[in-house]
């Protein structure tokens, strides 16, 4: 298994990042690679050298654009990137984060430390030590390499992609070098204590209703495959289902499978036994999303 580490060159996604990337690639598929002078991807974008690289690799990481494995590397817009630039290009919507929030979590090949941190790591509070040491035994057990730097650069990258950087900072941050990530607005984690030497970190639970139905039933579907019937356990605890990419507990799951319900295409079902959803047929990852945006047009 192939994994990645650091791809980010430290730079966290900041705000209009992902929407000028996916304008920027519809408008020249060379744009990150080009050798035309007139076109330099740091002039175009408007970013330094390594930014560039940063970018280049977060729209490929959060499942907007793909490129080419041979020949010259472009980018192209993955259908979900279509999708998503057709009724949502600026990212403004919660609804489209949580989408990308999917897509980070659940990509154990190009974004490792974030499918580690969402899937595996089980730490509900936490401190760096604490994460960079069960990444190592978990790498180790993957029978895989990683620098040390690289392992604490990324858990640095996953902080500063879900806390403010005014809250994480010791010295006041000014307004205008204070540039977030998008990410921070899903409340997935924050601060529990801070020490002069040490932080302690917090999973935290996001409440059901800032996360809209159809996108819960978007990773449900996606992660279904072909079956119809999946145990609430399966959606709590498997890898890359909305319990661990969401960070739920059974309540805020409950809660939100119960709205879900109201949509008419998942229905819980309680058995002495077993409790599971029955999905209705017809549906998938897209339709789904298709779904979420049409109804907040309306």
């Amino acid at each position: 298994m192939a994994m990645k580490f650091r791809a980010h060159d430290t730079f966290f996604i900041r705000k209009g990042w992902l929407s000028k990337g996916m304008r920027n690639v519809i408008a020249n598929q060379d744009v990150f690679v080009t050798k035309d002078k007139d076109r330099n991807p740091m002039d175009v974008l408007g970013i330094g050298a390594n930014m560039v690289k940063a970018l280049r690799y977060w729209l490929q990481a959060v499942g907007l654009t793909e490129e080419r494995s041979k020949g010259q590397r472009v980018q192209v817009l993955t259908p979900l990137g279509e999708l998503i630039y057709e009724h949502d290009p600026y990212i403004e919507e919660l609804g489209t984060l949580w989408l990308l929030q999917y897509q980070l979590a659940k990509n154990k090949n190009e974004a490792t430390a974030w499918y580690f941190f969402f899937n595996e790591f089980n730490m509900s509070e936490f401190t760096r030590e604490d994460f960079v040491k069960a990444l190592q035994n978990y790498i180790v057990m993957s029978q895989e390499q990683a620098a040390i730097r690289s392992l604490n650069d990324d858990f640095s990258c996953i902080i500063n992609t879900y806390i403010s950087r005014g809250k994480i900072s010791t010295v006041r941050v000014s307004p205008e070098n204070n540039i977030d990530c998008p990410f921070g607005e899903l409340g997935l984690i924050d601060i529990l204590s801070k020490k002069s030497n040490d932080t302690t970190y917090k999973k935290s639970i996001p409440t059901a209703d800032t996360i809209d139905p159809w996108v819960a039933l978007a990773v449900i579907y996606d992660q279904a495959g072909f079956n119809t019937e999946i145990s609430l356990n399966t959606l709590l605890s498997s890898p890359c289902n909305i319990g661990k990419v969401f960070n739920l507990d059974s309540i805020t799951m409950i809660e939100l499978l119960h709205r879900a319900e109201r949509t008419g295409v998942l229905k819980i079902v309680r058995t002495a036994g077993l409790d599971y959803i029955k999905l209705e047929p017809g549906y998938d990852f897209f339709t789904c999303i298709q779904k979420y945006y049409n109804e907040i047009i309306q």
